[in-house]
């Protein structure tokens, strides 16, 4: 492998508690960003081939994110339930 290059690692986030990296999110569902306790909510139509991203964030660091629900519309308050089954900090 060239020096400078990354490997190409697939990650699955097919059950909730999957922590994946934040530019490997392909399934819809909702999300808690491990560095900080937001909630994402990623809609089918943000990750269907052909769409632009609809966010993109960009660093020196691999930004994780633990998968809490396969419904990207789950109540605030069960998601919080959600996150703390998962022992995640809840900045939401």
């Amino acid at each position: 492998m060239p020096a400078g290059t990354k490997p190409q690692v697939e990650y699955e986030s097919k059950s909730w508690g999957a922590q994946v990296p934040f530019d490997a999110i392909n399934e819809p569902g909702t999300y808690v960003c491990n560095w900080r306790g937001h909630m994402l909510r990623v809609p089918e139509d943000a990750i269907k081939p052909g769409r632009s991203p609809l966010m993109s964030i960009c660093g020196c660091e691999m930004l994780f994110v633990t998968k809490i629900s396969d419904d990207p519309f789950v109540t605030i308050s069960k998601a919080r339930l959600l996150a703390a089954n998962c022992d995640l900090v809840v900045n939401f």
